[in-house]
């Protein structure tokens, strides 16, 4: 069976677990399937914004799909809930991403 079906299929048994749905969401984005993921980042952020794991994936997918400032807000809107968490790894990881990104978007703002 293909993944992407073995993920909906889990979704479908057990919609209360987030897990299937970052496998889903990760599993379009290692096939380079980026729009696609980022739907399933959003569906998964929709329902379980507390799921940690989430952030850095879907900001680094924004990332790739060229879309800084919305990966950004994702950053940041993950390194609040990394603290609410207790989850100091995850707000580490989260706040070097927002960093690493930080110039770019200081450079697109600037006029030229």
């Amino acid at each position: 069976m293909d993944r992407i079906a073995t993920f909906k299929s889990f979704i479908d048994r057990n919609p209360k677990d987030p897990f299937p749905r970052y496998g889903l969401a990760m599993e379009h984005k290692t096939r380079g399937e980026l729009e696609l993921a980022w739907a399933a980042f959003q569906d998964l952020l929709s329902q379980f914004a507390d799921y940690v794991p989430t952030y850095l994936m879907a900001g680094g997918t924004l990332t790739a799909l060229g879309r800084s400032a919305e990966a950004a807000d994702i950053y940041g809107r993950g390194v609040t809930v990394a603290t609410q968490r207790g989850d100091s790894h995850a707000r580490g990881e989260l706040e070097t991403a927002l960093a690493e990104l930080t110039p770019s978007l200081d450079s697109q703002a600037r006029p030229q």
